[in-house]
């Protein structure tokens, strides 16, 4: 059923956009700054052999380098300023997360309002400086030990020098990336972070299809694989939209309540649960953590022990041991991040001191009960939807050399942010012409 705001949203004249001189100027702002993020995703840290490092991501593409390649936009195979991207500031924030739910000090921040708010996010900015120091230092010293397969090392002059710049310039960097996401949200349109992991994505998109075509084009993939895997991924696409769409809406009833002398009928809304209320959490743990044996191995080419060979060779992409593994490490992050996200307790009593709720249901425990059981079922639907949507593409991967961007992860980032973004310009749209309506109202009252 389609709510009123949809409906609003969907009558929304496009010709608005051209008077709507604040949401343009947000929209200028939000490709300004991802314009100033494709530029420094092109400068390269000082001290690095590009032609070598070229060579070794080349060998070392399939393994969690690739993932962070992936997110960085093709700056940590270029190994520039923004080589780490945002990720230590994610990092950072699903800590807090954790950290929100275990720690005493830190739930009682989390219900302090606003103030609270901006404490915790002062933390989370702490802990990303810590982060990407401590990343920025391993890759300087992974670098210094890292050769091509022509023998030559990936840096010119290796030494504490190159350490200690390399760790400042990617910290700079991640620093800078963040700040920039935090205006992007503030000036911009939508959610500065996730612009700039998708642009990251989309920009090397292009690349990616170009190299699956041309593999069409030689003859590796016949013509009836290309068109099956476009068609697979059409599908996938709309299969996302639907599922990220879909949610569950419990009934909240209000009772009637007096203010005064005057007496307020009762109301009802709705409770949105999603079905996907992980996000893309799951895939991205599940991806890094099995593809790390197969990045250890790769660096250490012919000096690794014979297990972590053996373990490799079983946990490439496409395996059976691969598939397995991989489903189960998202069903339990679905699981374990949608219990961090959402505490039914906590849900049920704001709605016990809100004089909400759900009918048949008696307010307190019983509520909370009842959230945690339709939580949970929706939790499996969703875990089930991510795997599949994640396990495909591996597959596609394997068999016929699918562009890695064309991963689970990938398409679910890419739809999230886009339909996010899309609802929230749908929004300031909304606002102007609403605003346009009751200044039209004011102008005949007047007369």
């Amino acid at each position: 059923m389609v709510s009123a705001a949809e409906r609003l949203a969907s009558n929304i004249d496009l010709s608005v956009l051209g008077r709507a001189t604040e949401l343009k100027k947000r929209l200028w702002f939000v490709i300004g700054a991802l314009i100033v993020y494709r530029i420094g995703t092109y400068i390269p840290i000082p001290g690095i052999d590009p032609a070598v490092l070229e060579e070794i991501f080349k060998q070392q593409s399939g393994g969690v380098l690739g993932i962070f390649n992936m997110f960085s936009g093709g700056a940590l195979g270029r190994m520039t300023i923004f080589a780490l991207a945002i990720l230590p500031y994610i990092s950072s924030s699903i800590i807090m997360q954790l950290l929100s739910v275990t720690i005493p000090s830190l739930q009682s921040l989390k219900k302090e309002g606003e103030a609270g708010r901006r404490k915790i996010n002062q933390y989370t900015r702490y802990g990303t400086v810590l982060l990407a120091a401590m990343q920025a230092y391993g890759i300087s010293v992974g670098l210094e030990n890292t050769t091509g397969p022509s023998g030559s090392s990936a840096v010119i002059d290796p030494g504490m020098f190159f350490r200690v710049s390399t760790m400042i310039t990617l910290t700079g960097g991640t620093i800078f990336l963040m700040w920039l996401g935090e205006q992007m949200t503030a000036r911009g349109i939508g959610n500065g972070i996730s612009l700039i992991i998708f642009t990251g994505i989309v920009a090397e998109l292009p690349g990616a299809l170009t190299g699956f075509f041309e593999l069409g084009r030689k003859g590796v993939i016949t013509t009836g694989v290309v068109l099956m895997i476009i068609l697979i991924a059409v599908g996938m696409l709309a299969f996302i939209v639907f599922m990220e769409r879909a949610q569950r809406r419990i009934t909240i009833q209000y009772p009637k309540r007096q203010v005064g002398n005057r007496l307020f009928q009762g109301d009802s809304s709705h409770l949105p649960l999603k079905v996907n209320t992980a996000g893309v959490i799951p895939p991205i743990f599940a991806s890094s953590i099995l593809l790390f044996p197969l990045t250890i191995a790769q660096f250490n080419q012919g000096n690794a022990p014979e297990w972590l060979s053996s373990i490799t060779s079983h946990l490439s992409h496409g395996q059976p041991l691969y598939i397995l593994l991989y489903v189960s490490i998202i069903l339990f992050f679905s699981f374990f991040y949608t219990a961090v996200v959402f505490n039914p307790e906590e849900t049920a009593e704001n709605l016990k001191k809100n004089g909400g709720f759900i009918p048949g249901i008696r307010p307190g425990k019983q509520t909370a009960t009842y959230l945690d059981y339709v939580l949970t079922r929706l939790t499996v639907i969703g875990g089930l939807y991510i795997a599949f949507v994640c396990t495909v593409p591996e597959i596609l991967i394997a068999e016929y050399s699918v562009p890695f961007y064309l991963g689970g992860t990938s398409l679910l980032i890419v739809v999230n942010v886009m339909m996010d973004f899309v609802t929230q310009v749908q929004s300031h749209l909304f606002a102007h012409q609403y605003e346009g309506l009751i200044k039209k109202a004011r102008l005949k009252g007047r007369r």
